[in-house]
């Protein structure tokens, strides 16, 4: 599979998120250096405030060597605010040693003035956007964007 398709099946898992007023609708996925998946999550999968990144970083061991090298797939821009949790999944995505993200939407300003892709960039992670699947990320979300 290519960034392509590891995003389109993020952006697919973002739809099985339990619907909400006030947090976006998320898919994560987690794939190794040789393209092998070694996790996927989407938000609200385990409690009401788990991020889809967290939820797919969280089923790794912290000290799984395949972590070096990984991509993050993310339906979203990893957040950079939050209050819901200690650690932001910008913070998590650094702190795992993943080296690249993908990412089909950036965050829209109706919950926080998120800066992750940016934060992650200046921290030397590789940050890919493929806007043309934006529209894809935001089905989940169009009634947070209607308001």
């Amino acid at each position: 599979m290519n960034d392509h398709d590891w995003l389109r099946l993020a952006c697919d898992l973002a739809g099985l998120c339990p619907p909400s007023e006030t947090a976006f609708s998320v898919g994560a996925v987690v794939v190794g250096a040789d393209g092998e998946e070694l996790s996927r999550g989407y938000s609200r999968e385990t409690d009401s405030h788990v991020h889809a990144e967290e939820s797919a970083l969280g089923k790794i061991s912290p000290d799984d060597p395949r972590l070096a090298g990984a991509t993050v797939y993310s339906s979203l821009e990893p957040c950079s605010k939050r209050s819901s949790r200690p650690r932001t999944c910008t913070r998590l995505i650094l702190d795992s040693g993943a080296r690249r993200v993908v990412l089909a939407w950036r965050e829209p300003a109706i919950f926080v003035d998120c800066h992750g892709a940016e934060e992650l960039a200046a921290a030397g992670v590789t940050v890919l956007e493929i806007p043309e699947l934006a529209e894809r990320a935001r089905e989940p979300n169009v009634h947070l964007l209607s308001r």
